[in-house]
């Protein structure tokens, strides 16, 4: 890693304009949340294999998804609307809630996939994410089909900016799902942009698209003024609204 900057507990991370022509900006240990709050800032993430230094990205171009333009098939449509006429009755078969099983959402998203060897998502970034989410900055929205985990997601959320990180599925659709009422809770607040990190053609087919280094920086710098959406464990629904579960709450099971 020539020319590589190490980072000490004490050193800043250095301005991501100055990062690799890869995007990679730096390395070092520390996976504090002081520091994850940091990168975040800075438009910076982690990314590492396990065993390896911690290393920190800004790629450029970014995959950004404008919630405006977030993109929803027919079949998905069709999945929605039906479960937007199901929330309010007794025995709605899918219901997205956010919040409720952090741990298992992540966890399940660790899981490496049928077309990869591995994944990037260690017991260290389970930890420390974990410990962010305690926090109130990292959130997760949960997909459940008749009471069980059948999908979700996971980001961080600062300002008016939300940060990606993964999501999973175990049931057709059940992570859009996840995304599309996650997409309506935002906007419902004024957050406009999902920072999506890495261009795939999944995120490509959702609306997502690129942005150079330079203008993402310039929208972070603007959205993370604004005030962060009230987050809560709760029941969302299909328009936004964020629902806190009462006293009898839901009746669900989460993965072991």
């Amino acid at each position: 890693m020539s020319g590589l900057i190490w980072l000490d507990s004490d050193t800043p991370l250095p301005d991501p304009d100055f990062a690799l022509p890869e995007g990679l900006v730096a390395a070092g240990n520390d996976l504090s949340v002081a520091r994850l709050q940091e990168a975040y800032s800075k438009g910076v993430f982690p990314w590492f294999n396990e065993g390896d230094p911690v290393l920190w990205w800004s790629p450029d171009p970014r995959m950004v998804l404008a919630c405006d333009d977030f993109k929803v098939s027919r079949s998905l449509g069709k999945k929605l609307r039906q479960i937007a006429r199901q929330e309010n009755t007794s025995n709605a078969q899918t219901i997205v809630t956010t919040d409720l099983a952090f741990q298992n959402v992540i966890r399940a998203c660790a899981a490496p996939r049928a077309t990869q060897s591995g994944t990037w998502i260690s017991d260290r970034i389970i930890q420390a994410y974990g410990k962010w989410h305690e926090l109130g900055q990292v959130h997760s929205v949960e997909t459940w089909v008749d009471g069980k985990l059948a999908g979700g997601l996971y980001g961080v959320s600062i300002g008016g900016i939300f940060f990606g990180e993964s999501m999973f599925a175990w049931v057709t659709d059940a992570s859009k799902i996840a995304l599309a009422h996650l997409v309506q809770f935002l906007s419902r607040h004024g957050v406009t942009h999902i920072d999506c990190q890495q261009d795939t053609q999944h995120l490509g087919s959702l609306g997502a698209a690129t942005m150079c280094r330079r203008d993402f920086l310039g929208l972070l710098r603007e959205l993370s003024r604004m005030p962060a959406p009230p987050w809560q464990a709760g029941r969302l629904l299909h328009d936004g609204r964020l629902l806190p579960l009462d006293a009898g709450g839901l009746q669900l099971k989460e993965e072991t």
